[in-house]
């Protein structure tokens, strides 16, 4: 088991640039897992930041279940978003929960059928074993990355602020209502011949 772990580990060290961008371009339905109403909180930002993206995020959290957060009602499980999707895939779970509780909600993922496309853990959030079991059951798993960021860096959006983004361009940026930035992946993706 141990040099099972040493394989997940070291798959999860680091990922390519194209492999997190074809997640988030083919990304539509979210389930944000331990999504908070207070909007100093980071599910709280990365939610409204995705919404505003275009992605559709149902927020989930048994202690605010039934209530809205930024105008989507908050489900108490991942079943219940399922539900609401009409038996149709979560094409990714994003877990906002501590490394020890994403186990828990990476089993509550792998009883849904379908499975979700992708379970994404959070910045600090990683747990090899959980992430062994849901690959081994064909989902893709992301580790201690946030898709705000990534998204953010993919796009450009992060280098406009002044953050290395390792992407070079000579687009002029597009500044959304209120003069800020705001790119997508699909901007900065080179054209196909």
């Amino acid at each position: 088991m141990t040099h099972d772990l040493d394989d997940i580990a070291a798959r999860h060290a680091r990922y390519r640039d194209e492999a997190i961008r074809t997640i988030l371009d083919g990304t539509r339905s979210i389930a944000l897992v331990g999504a908070s109403a207070n909007p100093a909180r980071p599910s709280w930002i990365v939610m409204k930041y995705l919404l505003a993206r275009g992605y559709a995020v149902t927020p989930v959290n048994p202690g605010l279940a039934g209530q809205d957060l930024l105008g989507r009602r908050v489900a108490a499980t991942l079943a219940e978003v399922q539900a609401a999707l009409g038996g149709a895939p979560i094409d990714m779970v994003e877990i906002f929960r501590n490394s020890a509780a994403a186990g828990g909600i990476v089993d509550e993922a792998l009883a849904l059928d379908p499975l979700p496309k992708v379970i994404w853990m959070q910045l600090g959030v990683r747990d090899d074993e959980a992430a062994g079991r849901a690959e081994a059951r064909g989902v893709t798993v992301i580790m201690n990355r946030c898709p705000k960021i990534e998204y953010g860096r993919l796009s450009g959006e992060i280098g406009w602020t002044g953050v290395n983004s390792r992407i070079l361009s000579a687009k002029k940026p597009v500044l959304a209502k209120g003069g800020v930035q705001k790119l997508t992946i699909a901007d900065r993706r080179s054209p196909r011949s």
